[in-house]
């Protein structure tokens, strides 16, 4: 027993001198103090945060608690869908699970105060809150689509006079991005995330191919295609862009004079509905009135 009284005694004598000498043996270095200096801060975090944060934090941890309950997984062609409407945030997600939750309560409560046929009310406004995210996820990507697929000319002209001047394509890609941020910011956007992701270490040609995959734009898959092709048989990369920018020009030339063939039928409607009743009431009032008339002082 005295024996381990003194290894206990020894031990603690022992620690308690560690605990003396860490201090200097655990000094950082002279590199390390101006490093610590660098990038420590001194400033107090004066941010606060709101009410409408808190209200986002919450609905977002309703959403996520009831996913959890429910056993629901990630909906993988939902988290497509929010990507190709350029949502790629990671609680956008949680967010619209959480509207679709919400909407619906909300378009039963808006449908209880109607008074006549209120059962009928309540139900019609949950199935419209239900649907609304749907339809105006569906009404955002179809608009940011047709805005990159605008965007994909001017994007491709400046990729090609970049080239020809002598940059990298990668290089090229970045001018256009900065180019273009203001007038396309949505290609902008997409451009950035291809740069990125080469800089992260992924293959040039499957970088493009996430692009055409994200957008589901035809035009980025066969540029796609197009640079597959360059690599495979070595062909110069600004002949093929000069190649493939002339096609979308000429494509884009043809989808205009589609659109303007189908206004000539697209007019007959309101022609008839609402441009011929009104010509036929001027023209034809007056005379209609005069007949009128006239048989009625020979009925006099």
């Amino acid at each position: 027993m005295e024996i381990i009284f003194y290894l206990g005694i020894a031990f603690t004598v022992f620690l308690a001198m560690a605990l003396l000498c860490a201090p200097m043996l655990l000094k950082p270095s002279p590199e390390a103090e101006r490093l610590l200096e660098v990038v420590t801060s001194a400033r107090a975090d004066k941010r606060t945060v709101g009410g409408k944060e808190l209200f986002q934090d919450g609905i977002l941890k309703v959403g996520r608690d009831l996913r959890a309950r429910l056993g629901l997984a990630e909906n993988v062609k939902l988290k497509k869908r929010l990507i190709e409407a350029g949502l790629r945030d990671k609680r956008t997600l949680d967010s619209f699970f959480a509207i679709q939750l919400v909407m619906p309560l909300l378009g039963g409560f808006v449908g209880s105060f109607i008074p006549v046929n209120t059962a009928f009310w309540v139900f019609a406004g949950a199935v419209v809150g239900y649907m609304s995210p749907d339809f105006w996820l569906t009404r955002k990507t179809s608009k940011r689509r047709h805005k990159i697929r605008r965007s994909i000319p001017d994007a491709l002209d400046l990729l090609t006079i970049c080239v020809d001047a002598g940059l990298g394509l990668d290089q090229a890609l970045l001018r256009v991005g900065a180019e273009l941020d203001i007038s396309h910011p949505e290609i902008t956007e997409e451009l950035t995330q291809v740069n990125l992701e080469q800089r992260a270490g992924k293959p040039r040609i499957e970088a493009w191919q996430g692009l055409a995959d994200r957008s589901n734009i035809e035009e980025f898959k066969a540029f796609v295609s197009m640079l597959v092709q360059t690599d495979k048989f070595g062909t110069p990369i600004l002949k093929a862009l000069n190649q493939f920018s002339e096609e979308i020009r000429q494509k884009r030339k043809q989808h205009a004079e589609e659109a303007a063939s189908k206004t000539k039928i697209k007019i007959i409607f309101p022609l008839v509905l609402c441009i011929f009743p009104c010509i036929f009431i001027v023209l034809l009032a007056p005379a209609i009135l005069s007949i009128a008339s006239g048989f009625k002082a020979m009925g006099q």
